[in-house]
């Protein structure tokens, strides 16, 4: 009996040693940027982002000297957050407190300018006018549905809602205490933004996809085969599972590695490179790093902003670095549903803003086509397109759906949905998934219902 629960104890300690660090490093991080960013009430956060179990447990600390939050689970595993301005939070690990501060980011100015005197979608301000294919007391029927949505009695907490069609704002909605100037997190819609950097060097000619990725990891094993295709189309073959209710590999890199695209290009090869679809932040986070390596220490930190954001007028826009100083390019940026909407239009526009060509010509239609190794054909450049179930592929993904969809995708359900044959462009923002199908159905109807009326 006491051998018995001698060994139930080590097991207990085994998994708190594992799990206890990923739930307060993971509240931590998630609290600091709340606070700081998004400047919300700690409790709010702590009661509808972070109450969930096993997110919970945890507990924190704040001190408001150094811009920190500390969260821990029962006094253990005590992880530390620190706010750094035009930086975002970070989460110390593997490089110490003192080092991290002390790095230097040189980020570009926000151009002085009054946006709600500039049209959109170069400034913030919107013509009344709703286009007659609108039906606009269906859509906001739509909108309303959502914001409301529930699932077995807990909110979806949906936050934030955009609706454009043909590159117009024809619905906006947020929950109380957000609105167009609150910044919003994008989890994994990061990746489609990582993505377009790629793009922008491509169109620079100082990257090649088809060419060996530039991971100094990999030179001289069979890793140097992984083709920067392959980090784009997450057909790498790296070991990297993507499971975020236990220990994983993307559970430790995001929460207990301080270099996360090291932690990655060390894994071993499961699959020969390009064979098999496997989606994994640890691969976008290695071409956060090319794009870093790429462009120099000196000019990286501005890349994104001078060469995206910026030329977009999406000025809000920021992106949180790991402990190293490379921006988390899988999933860690902030941005109003407008700018998330104006990256979404730059896609819908096939690269094109304002009269310039920021993408390659040729980079969205690229974007949008599934490799042969995805048997679900639902993922392309860092993009998800509208596919097979995964959970069932003999069922479309979204049967209600134009195929021509293709769409950013976060965590509990951040979605900028691009539908070019519809003309619109859906942004959806809140902490649990929604019934993404019947939404977007909802949408679509609202605007083929006067259509066919006046067909």
């Amino acid at each position: 009996m006491i051998t018995l629960f001698l060994l139930l104890l080590i097991a207990v300690i085994i998994i708190a040693w594992q799990v206890f660090p990923l739930i307060s490093g993971y509240g931590a991080k998630y609290l600091a940027s709340s606070i700081y960013l998004q400047h919300r009430n700690a409790n709010d956060v702590i009661k509808e982002d972070l109450g969930d179990f096993p997110k919970s447990l945890a507990s924190y600390t704040f001190d408001e000297k150094d811009s920190s939050v500390t969260g821990s689970v029962w006094g253990f595993a005590k992880r530390k957050a620190i706010y750094r301005k035009g930086l975002g939070c970070t989460l110390i690990n593997e490089f110490s407190e003192t080092s991290i501060r002390r790095q230097q980011f040189d980020l570009p100015a926000v151009p002085a300018s009054n946006a709600d005197t500039i049209p959109w979608p170069y400034g913030d301000k919107i013509i009344d006018s709703i286009p007659s294919a609108v039906n606009i007391a269906a859509l906001n029927n739509a909108v309303n549905n959502v914001m409301k949505e529930s699932k077995n009695g807990v909110p979806a907490y949906t936050r934030a809602v955009l609706v454009l069609y043909d590159g117009k704002i024809v619905a906006e909605q947020y929950a109380p205490g957000f609105d167009k100037h609150t910044v919003l997190l994008g989890w994994s819609m990061s990746k489609s933004l990582t993505a377009a950097m790629i793009g922008i060097l491509v169109q620079q000619g100082k990257l090649n996809i088809n060419a060996p990725a530039p991971v100094p990891e990999w030179k001289g094993s069979s890793k140097e085969k992984i083709t920067l295709l392959n980090l784009l189309q997450q057909t790498t073959g790296l070991d990297f599972e993507e499971v975020y209710t236990r220990p994983s590999e993307v559970t430790k890199m995001l929460f207990n590695y301080g270099d996360m695209a090291a932690y990655t290009a060390k894994l071993p090869l499961k699959y020969k490179p390009g064979t098999v679809f496997n989606y994994s932040s640890g691969n976008t986070n290695i071409i956060s790093r090319i794009v870093r390596q790429t462009i120099g220490e000196r000019a990286y930190a501005a890349f994104p902003y001078t060469a995206l954001f910026h030329k977009i007028n999406a000025y809000s826009f920021l992106l949180e670095p790991d402990a190293s100083g490379t921006y988390i390019g899988s999933s860690y940026s902030y941005g109003t549903a407008r700018d998330f909407a104006r990256f979404g239009l730059l896609y819908y526009n096939n690269g094109k803003w304002n009269g310039e060509q920021i993408l390659p010509e040729n980079w969205v239609r690229e974007s949008v086509v599934s490799p042969a190794a995805n048997p679900y054909k639902n993922y392309g450049y860092q993009f998800w397109l509208n596919g097979k179930d995964e959970k069932d592929s003999t069922k479309e993904a979204f049967p209600d759906v134009p195929k021509d969809m293709f769409y950013m995708d976060g965590y509990g359900g951040q979605d900028v949905y691009i539908i070019p044959s519809k003309k619109l462009i859906v942004a959806r923002f809140g902490v649990h998934v929604i019934d993404e199908n019947k939404f977007l159905k909802e949408v679509i109807q609202s605007i083929t219902i006067v259509r066919l009326k006046y067909k």
